[in-house]
Parts: C-alpha cells; sequence; structure tokens
C-alpha cells in the first residue's frame, strides 16, 4: 500500500474551510445575549424604556427585550458574515469573545445587578 499523499491507507482529506461563517454565528449569539442584558438593564433604570418595550400588557416589557435582541442577533449574525465570510479567524478566538459576551448579558439579566440601576 503506497500513499502518494503521506497518509494512512484509506484516510479521508478535506480541503482546509475557512472558519469565518461559523465564527460569525458564534459571535453573533453572543452579541444576542449581550443586548438582552442591557435591554433588560435600560427597561429597568428607565420607564420610558420600559414603557416603549411593553409591547404586550400581559408579558411586560420582557416581551419588548426579547424581540429586540434576537434583531439584533440576526443583525449581527448577518453583518458578521459577510465581515468574516472568508476570513481565517479562528473559532476558538470567536469562542472566547462569545463567551464574554454571553456573560456580560447573563449578569445583566440577574435582578441583583440591574434592580441596582432602577430609580429611587
Amino acid at each position: 500500500m503506497s500513499s502518494t499523499t503521506g497518509t494512512r491507507a484509506g484516510a479521508i482529506e478535506y480541503p482546509d474551510r475557512p472558519e469565518g461563517p461559523i465564527s460569525a454565528a458564534i459571535i453573533a449569539g453572543g452579541v444576542g445575549a449581550l443586548a438582552l442584558g442591557i435591554l433588560t438593564t435600560l427597561a429597568e433604570a428607565s420607564t420610558g424604556v420600559a414603557d416603549w418595550l411593553q409591547w404586550s400588557d400581559r408579558v411586560g416589557p420582557l416581551s419588548g427585550e426579547t424581540i429586540m435582541a434576537v434583531i439584533v442577533w440576526l443583525v449581527a449574525w448577518t453583518v458578521l458574515h459577510f465581515v468574516y465570510g472568508r476570513s481565517p479567524i479562528e473559532t476558538r478566538t470567536a469562542l472566547i469573545i462569545a463567551f464574554v459576551l454571553i456573560a456580560l448579558g447573563v449578569l445583566g439579566t440577574f435582578p441583583t445587578f440591574f434592580q441596582a440601576f432602577a430609580p429611587e
């Protein structure tokens, strides 16, 4: 069994593809989580923002917060896909960025945090 590629016989070789689209999706998820945290904190800090985000009386400001966070996520994914589409950005870097953004977003949704911004 001779192999011209230097790999063992029967091994499957895959072409190296750019990881940009995958990285864009991962980072966009972090951006969406951060948007939810920011909107939650803003709704607690300002009655005007809370009123604007209250798209359903039964749900309260959470209805607008989640819809806006999904819109931010979709826009971020689209923009990042075009920015990183053919880029060699590593998935590991994208995961680190996303974890930081998600951690900040989760922090913004903790009552202990966002209630600190509530008007007296």
